[in-house]
């Protein structure tokens, strides 16, 4: 049984139930992370009981969503006229208003100066989004330089951050007609919490190139071709959405079509993002 086909038939199921990921997993038990996992195929082989569990809960057999497998698609993916097949999407600055705000909420609990919480959360982000730093080292270095015990950095992100609705749907759209996926800097199982949440788009994506998972950052040249590989085309075939110049101009040198996202002017963005996308 193909997993990642798998693992999209039951992600389908349970969006005709009208089911969230978060829904779903209320029902049956099953961690936000797991679910995601097996619905984008990264769980090899998930177990006989995971999936009658999955399949009872949405009130369909096991046959049915194994023979809707080898289904063919309702139609093909498109190319745009620019020879576009693929479209990458960051997170943060793009699908989701950024976490600054975080800061001054951080500074507030624990009287130390915005700029002391920012300059302490930048010195260790890019090892936590390497994975070379585990998200609990950093909220324990965190809370010991800011004196505020119990700190859990992904409480006040998820707190702190919006979905950009423009960008939403131009993915959602996007998803009909091409083949998509996210490609960003994040800490470790962030993503999956996003998804389950309904912050960032419920969707198959093609592909997620996690930095936590891969061990590397963007601008890092090797990510790019990590990520064009995993998508499966040729470099000159992917659009990338960014809010960082940085990751634009090294996506450039890759041969990749690029947009800037302005968080300030989501709907030009979007509508920039629609009109490459023709």
């Amino acid at each position: 049984m193909n997993e990642v086909g798998l693992g999209s038939a039951l992600q389908q199921a349970r969006k005709n139930k009208g089911l969230t990921q978060q829904q779903l997993c209320g029902v049956t038990g099953l961690s936000y992370s797991t679910l995601a996992k097996i619905e984008r195929g990264a769980i090899k082989s998930p177990s006989i009981f995971t999936v009658s569990q999955i399949t009872s809960a949405l009130g369909v057999s096991i046959d049915e969503v194994v023979g809707s497998i080898d289904s063919p698609p309702m139609y093909q993916k498109k190319t745009a006229k620019n020879g576009v097949k693929f479209v990458y999407f960051d997170i943060n600055g793009c699908l989701l208003q950024f976490f600054y705000r975080a800061f001054s909420q951080i500074a507030q609990d624990s009287g130390a100066s915005p700029e002391q919480v920012e300059e302490i959360y930048w010195r260790y982000n890019s090892e936590v989004c390497a994975g070379n730093l585990k998200l609990e080292e950093f909220n324990q270095r965190m809370s010991e330089k800011i004196n505020l015990p119990d700190f859990k950095w992904e409480q006040y992100y998820l707190k702190a951050i919006s979905p950009i609705t423009e960008t939403a749907e131009v993915v959602k759209w996007a998803s009909q007609h091409y083949r998509v996926g996210l490609l960003t800097n994040i800490m470790p199982g962030i993503v999956d919490d996003l998804i389950a949440s309904g912050l960032v788009p419920d969707i198959k994506y093609d592909q997620i190139v996690d930095s936590s998972k891969v061990g590397l950052v963007k601008p890092d040249p090797v990510i790019f071709d990590l990520a064009a590989k995993n998508a499966g085309v040729r470099p000159e075939e992917i659009l990338f959405i960014d809010d960082e110049r940085a990751n634009l101009t090294e996506a450039t040198k890759h041969g990749w079509h690029t947009l800037w996202f302005d968080a300030y002017e989501p709907e030009k963005s979007a509508q920039k993002i629609r009109d490459a996308l023709v």
